[in-house]
């Protein structure tokens, strides 16, 4: 038995997302957010996953977002690649849940807490060994929270997650294995077959059960992540941080393109023109040029 990657966002959202993901995703809600509380009972999934959704894929954000059953939002995100500005994203999506829940003239006591939930596949926080965190509102000064208790951002960064199977203790470090390891495996462990959950998560990540587009949509994926970390290690490489300081002081614009052609397949183009010191206009031809998108 062969599993996918549950940690490439196409993959995440079939799991996790699809309209037959809900006793699933309660599980990794309830494992994650509540320490294995059944607290969750109930939930919509808002946008089920649709094979095929990801020929192309550039810039394409797979989320899975759902409602529990008090009106709550939840929004879930499986990162794999550290992209600059992805901190403000997040917060941005959060805000923008929380704040689109009303039409005109509606009273804002109508409106439910959002919480952001994001897997990441590096290291967020170098300050703090704990693999989860958790952000809310507090005042500056004494810590204490802001009365309404709406906004949410929890990060959990798989990195820091190393537990062997036979070390994996209650539903979140099950779940956090599960998308550590699945694709390493080659049966589901015995000490997971007690949880339903888990079970029909290994079931949807079954390569069998993936149509032959499914398959090609994933390997595309997989490609284009493994072809970004090599891009971003090449750049390193070829010291590329002093380049960019050596060009744009020397006002080189050799220099400046070179340096965002190796950065066409790492950052968005925003992030290329401030960190190159080319406009957004060059540096929007520069990737027609080179990339034809």
């Amino acid at each position: 038995m062969r599993f996918i990657n549950p940690k490439t966002d196409f993959a995440f959202k079939k799991i996790f997302g699809s309209s037959q993901s809900q006793t699933v995703l309660i599980s990794f809600l309830n494992g994650l957010l509540y320490d294995g509380q059944p607290t969750i009972e109930s939930l919509d999934i808002l946008n089920p996953y649709q094979a095929p959704r990801v020929r192309g894929m550039k810039d394409t954000y797979l989320d899975v977002k759902a409602q529990l059953a008090d009106g709550t939002s939840v929004i879930i995100e499986m990162q794999v690649l550290n992209i600059e500005g992805f901190e403000k994203r997040i917060l941005y999506n959060a805000a923008k849940a929380y704040s689109t829940q009303l039409g005109s003239g509606e009273d804002y006591r109508l409106l439910n807490p959002v919480i952001a939930l994001t897997i990441t596949d590096f290291v967020m926080f170098e300050e703090t060994e704990p693999y989860r965190s958790s952000f809310i509102l507090k005042e500056k000064n004494f810590l204490f929270d802001y009365p309404a208790h709406d906004l949410e951002l929890v990060f959990v960064e798989l990195p820091k997650f190393e537990r062997s199977i036979e070390a994996v203790n209650g539903l979140a470090e099950q779940w956090l294995f599960f998308l550590k390891h699945a694709k390493q495996l080659e049966e589901i462990p015995e000490n997971f077959e007690a949880v339903p959950a888990l079970r029909q998560a290994f079931d949807f990540a079954s390569q069998a059960n993936l149509t032959p587009d499914e398959l090609e949509d994933l390997e595309q994926r997989e490609m284009f992540i493994h072809d970004q970390r090599n891009a971003v290690g090449l750049a390193l490489k070829q010291g590329l941080a002093r380049g960019i300081e050596q060009g744009i002081e020397q006002g080189d614009r050799q220099a400046q393109r070179r340096i965002a052609q190796e950065l066409l397949l790492v950052l968005d183009d925003a992030a290329i023109s401030q960190t190159t010191g080319l406009s957004l206009t060059e540096v929007q031809a520069l990737r027609q040029e080179n990339l034809g998108i």
